[in-house]
């Protein structure tokens, strides 16, 4: 639980939207302390679609660089699927820039309104099964907001390892 513009990583994950505005929520935090240079290079990217993800400079934050995934709005078509795409993307672009560490939010669960449990099984099984494969990552973070959020993550994450590494006979 915390503020994710002030993680230790190498990257941190921005929940963006298609057209790379920095708004409110997590975005207007790395707008307001990673300074304009951020904003720039997004708007020289253009935008990207639901479930994709682009990287940027950190600016003036402590991390090395930003990734804005965008995941999508309650609702959609293949909602989970966006999700678990802007997951995996993320972590695919924290590959290819030979990046250590990276930090998620609750990506889609703030004004695009998704549910945080389903939002916390599709992340953290996404991650999970990333980092079971060939990957340069170290260490993934999820920086939550409020400690409902935490909470909810904390079971998905004991419920999600309890089925894919079963214990042996419980004493």
């Amino acid at each position: 639980m915390g503020d994710i513009t002030e993680v230790n990583t190498d990257a941190l994950v921005n929940a963006a939207n298609t057209a790379l505005h920095l708004g409110g929520g997590v975005a207007g935090a790395i707008k307001r302390k990673g300074g304009p240079k951020i904003q720039e290079e997004c708007d020289k990217i253009g935008g990207t679609h639901v479930g994709g993800a682009v990287i940027t400079t950190g600016g003036d934050l402590k991390v090395k660089h930003v990734i804005h995934a965008v995941g999508p709005r309650r609702g959609e078509e293949h909602e989970d699927e966006k999700l678990k795409d802007a997951t995996l993307n993320s972590l695919i672009l924290a590959d290819k820039y030979n990046l250590k560490s990276i930090a998620f939010p609750a990506i889609s669960t703030g004004i695009f309104g998704f549910p945080k449990d389903r939002c916390a099984t599709i992340m953290l099984a996404t991650t999970i099964a990333y980092l079971e494969g060939p990957t340069k990552l170290e260490r993934v973070v999820y920086c939550l907001y409020d400690r409902n959020t935490l909470e909810i993550f904390e079971r998905a994450l004991e419920s999600l390892t309890r089925e894919r590494y079963p214990c042996t006979k419980r004493k």
